[in-house]
């Protein structure tokens, strides 16, 4: 990510972890462990991690070979895990927050700009996948059916 987008975001951290966490209130609940008031103390690690591997491309790239290059939006086979929506929510705040800074001049070309847009994704979404692949490794509910059959509970 350009040094430019990359201080602003810097800047713009405490706003970021705010929304995220607005965000992550807004949320439907699905388990007592996905109570925003759980969730929140996590914040300020994970935003630290993820403004740190934005930084960094070596620790970028090392992350996303262990993750894939293309890592989607992490997945739980029973639905309860609380990270769906704790990450779902960080990626917007990181998102809407990457996008105002895209909008300050200068404003980058689109090459830049989708180029940040990606690198958001992949940093997200990596950590996304390995820590919510860590909780449904050791859940209980893992090889049972969906909380609603055929509907994804973060998708509603």
């Amino acid at each position: 990510m350009e040094a430019d987008l990359m201080c602003t975001l810097l800047g713009r951290r405490a706003h970021i972890r705010a929304r995220w966490e607005e965000l992550l209130r807004a949320a439907r609940v699905n388990t007592p462990l996905a109570n925003p008031d759980m969730l929140v103390h996590l914040l300020d690690s994970t935003l630290d991690e993820i403004l740190h591997l934005l930084r960094d491309p070596h620790l970028r790239h090392r992350t996303i070979r262990t993750t894939g290059l293309h890592a989607g939006r992490a997945n739980c086979e029973c639905g309860r895990n609380p990270l769906l929506a704790y990450f779902l929510a960080g990626e917007q705040a990181l998102l809407e927050a990457l996008v105002l800074a895209q909008a300050t001049p200068p404003v980058p070309d689109p090459v830049t700009r989708d180029s940040a847009v990606a690198e958001l994704y992949q940093v997200v979404r990596g950590i996304s996948q390995r820590e919510v692949e860590a909780f449904c490794s050791v859940c209980q509910h893992r090889l049972q059916a969906p909380v609603h059959a055929g509907h994804h509970p973060m998708m509603h």
